[in-house]
């Protein structure tokens, strides 16, 4: 039997009420209480036989779907307060599975201060497709960070290894909000998640910024060299091409380095400095007579119709 947005929209009824929902619940428009600052905005999709396969747990599409969104708002530095939910479904899909969906987002954004207030259902046929819209704010009016903000002779800076997200990770995306907050409160002007490859957002990070970037030393995870076993590839590659680790590098001035390293190790232990920026443009990847121009070709990163 099809799933029925009546019967789904009754139990959301039933559900507790978003703490920070002022208006009517169930409303086509969420109304929040203490909206401060600047409004952040951002929305990711996740789509079926592209972001996840059939088959995957409702618990790791919503960690997956709730996941993308937030990690944008960690690249802006920004305190997350509600999720919006889009939502298509084919009728074959069954409804104790959209509930465990639907329940699954409002838990894991409640975890980092962002309920689930609202939304959308669709039935229709063909892949299931997720569209979460993230909201957060600024406070202050200092300028926020951005990925266009890099200047020569900034630091590059990453929170932690990356590569091998395929093992699981690319499910269980863990979005650096805090680290985010406390980089740009301590200097960071420039911030941006790897999503697409650590090379290849690099590249783009530099190319927003007008600026060229080293990467002088490659952050090999221990699941990129557990990959690498299997695969065939080098464990730099799967480092620099795989994807989906949602760690943020960081343009830092250098007199705000010594400073951060002080409480990195409360703040974030795993954060390490990978390279620098120049005048110029495009990346170079290694040190001294190792170093080389990257330049994105297929099958490095992953870029959507290509």
């Amino acid at each position: 039997m099809a799933w029925d947005e009546d019967r789904l929209h009754r139990w959301l009824a039933r559900r507790p009420r978003p703490a920070n929902l002022v208006g009517s619940k169930g409303h086509d428009a969420a109304v929040l209480r203490g909206v401060q600052g600047r409004p952040v905005l951002c929305v990711d999709q996740t789509v079926e036989g592209v972001h996840f396969t059939p088959g995957t747990s409702a618990a790791r599409v919503a960690a997956k779907a709730c996941g993308r969104a937030l990690s944008d708002l960690a690249a802006t530095a920004a305190t997350p307060q509600g999720l919006l939910l889009s939502l298509r479904a084919g009728p074959e899909v069954s409804e104790t599975w959209l509930k465990q969906l639907m329940a699954a987002i409002d838990r894991r954004g409640q975890r980092f201060g962002a309920p689930l207030v609202g939304g959308d259902l669709c039935c229709a046929p063909g892949p299931m497709g997720l569209s979460v819209t993230a909201l957060g704010h600024h406070l202050g009016r200092r300028r926020p960070v951005g990925r266009d903000r890099a200047r020569p002779g900034d630091l590059l800076l990453i929170t932690g290894p990356v590569g091998g997200s395929s093992l699981g990770a690319h499910l269980l995306i863990e979005p650096r909000l805090a680290e985010g907050r406390w980089l740009a409160n301590n200097g960071a002007r420039a911030l941006m998640d790897v999503s697409d490859g650590l090379a290849w957002d690099l590249f783009r990070l530099a190319r927003a910024a007008g600026v060229a970037a080293h990467l002088e030393e490659v952050p090999v995870s221990a699941a990129a060299r557990r990959l690498a076993r299997s695969s065939g590839r080098a464990p730099a590659e799967h480092a620099l091409h795989d994807g989906e680790d949602h760690e943020l590098l960081a343009a830092l001035p250098p007199r705000q380095l010594t400073r951060l390293l002080a409480g990195a190790r409360r703040h974030c232990p795993e954060l390490r400095v990978i390279g620098r920026f120049t005048t110029g443009q495009g990346l170079v990847i290694g040190k001294d007579a190792a170093a080389r121009a990257w330049k994105p070709s297929a099958g490095e990163g992953w870029r959507h119709g290509t």
